[in-house]
C-alpha cells in the first residue's frame, strides 16, 4: 500500500531530513507532504477537498468531470478544488488531461502542544 503523509513541519526540518536521507542513502518509506503550519494544513485540506482526497485515493488518474461525479458536485468547483490540491503538491498532473492522487492511503501527522 503507497502512503503519503499530510504533516505540519518548518522547511527547514523538511530539507534536513532530506540532506540525512540523501547522506546515507536510505529513503523515506512514505511520501511526505509538509505544510508551515496546521492553519495552512487545514486552509489546504478543506472538507471538500478531503471527500475529494477521499474519491481518488486508489482511483488512479482520473478527469475532473469524472472526480465530479465521484464526489456529486459541480465540475467547475471541483476544478477549483483541484487547482488548490495540484498547487500544494498533493494531487499529480496525469496524461490526457487527468490529475491523479498517487496514494492508496493517507495519514495526518501534526502535534498540538501547550504552549
Amino acid at each position: 500500500m503507497k502512503t503519503v503523509i499530510l504533516e505540519v513541519r518548518s522547511l527547514k526540518e523538511t530539507l534536513a531530513e532530506a540532506a540525512r536521507a540523501m547522506d546515507t542513502g536510505c529513503a523515506q518509506p512514505d511520501a511526505r507532504i509538509g505544510f508551515a503550519t496546521p492553519e495552512l494544513l487545514w486552509e489546504v485540506l478543506t472538507a471538500k477537498r478531503w471527500e475529494l482526497l477521499k474519491a481518488l485515493c486508489g482511483a488512479g488518474p482520473v478527469s475532473i468531470g469524472e472526480a465530479a461525479q465521484r464526489v456529486g458536485r459541480d465540475s467547475k468547483a471541483v476544478q477549483r478544488d483541484v487547482a488548490a490540491l495540484l498547487k500544494a503538491g498533493v494531487l499529480s498532473h496525469a496524461p490526457n488531461d487527468r490529475v491523479e492522487f498517487p496514494f492508496d492511503a493517507v495519514k495526518v501527522e501534526f502535534l498540538l502542544q501547550a504552549a
